[in-house]
């Protein structure tokens, strides 16, 4: 998820363009073909995205057809970067904060956010907007990582970076992406925003990359990177190369495969 984000949620300089080209097709594609199914089997024709990135999901939703589709992120690098793309000449892009959306009441069919909650400061509040904006009967779909164990790619690269600076240990990844996965506190905490009929699965699938590029994409592509960038003795080069070096001792230096998990949800707002 700003010109406007700080901390965990700042997506600014040239990370979009690294989370786009090395990211998306790494870990963002598959779980967005899968909520995007699942968004395809709800009606209505008016569809929100919120968090929205550089459009790895907006994409798959773009090509059902029949959504006329608000695409919106909190940073406006990664809107810039996503309006333009092939696939997405009919989506409308806007800057917007998921917390404080500038919609009117009941104006969505569907609201979708793929790996965004996470980022969210006050996650019942940020369910309430998406309550907010929706119709009766319409659909919440969203996704989020799950514990950082069942991700190895991201586990391996924030054990290799905390080793490396004990004193002073880079957690974000731990912290953020893969802190919002219990699914029973998510079912509450829809519950509590207004929510009813909520749905949650853990799916699991499969990165492709290599241990470069998957260095790269944590350590210069995410959030992450203005960790490093303020650490007292790392710096960005230096954190990169760690990063590498312990993802080719685990995988090798070609192109290898690790598997992914993350929670896909759904909830109703009441008829």
């Amino acid at each position: 998820m700003s010109a406007g984000g700080g901390g965990d949620a700042a997506f600014t300089g040239s990370i979009a363009e690294i989370y786009e080209t090395v990211l998306v097709p790494m870990i963002f594609a598959e779980p967005a073909r899968a909520l995007a199914a699942v968004v395809a089997a709800a009606s209505g024709a008016d569809l929100l995205e919120t968090a929205a990135g550089t459009g790895a999901l907006t994409r798959e939703l773009a090509r059902i057809g029949r959504f006329d589709i608000v695409a919106t992120d909190l940073n406006e690098p990664m809107v810039q970067a996503a309006d333009g793309r092939p696939g997405v000449e009919r989506v409308r892009w806007q800057v917007a904060d998921a917390l404080e959306l500038p919609f009117p009441d009941r104006s969505f069919d569907v609201v979708a956010c793929q790996f965004g909650a996470m980022f969210f400061p006050d996650k019942v509040r940020g369910f309430h907007e998406s309550l907010r904006v929706l119709r009766p009967d319409g659909m919440f779909a969203f996704n989020v990582w799950d514990r950082i164990e069942t991700n190895p790619v991201a586990m391996v690269v924030t054990e290799a970076l905390c080793a490396a600076a004990p004193a002073e240990p880079l957690h974000f990844m731990r912290r953020t992406p893969h802190g919002y996965f219990d699914a029973d506190r998510i079912r509450g905490e829809l519950t509590e925003a207004g929510f009813d009929r909520i749905t949650a699965e853990y799916l699991e699938g499969v990165s492709r990359t290599t241990a470069e590029l998957a260095a790269l994409a944590f350590c210069q592509g995410t959030p992450l990177r203005g960790e490093i960038e303020r650490h007292s003795t790392l710096d960005l080069d230096s954190a990169t190369t760690i990063a590498h070096r312990e993802l080719a001792a685990r995988y090798g230096p070609g192109e290898f495969e690790a598997p992914t998990r993350w929670l896909q949800v759904t909830a109703r707002r009441p008829a």
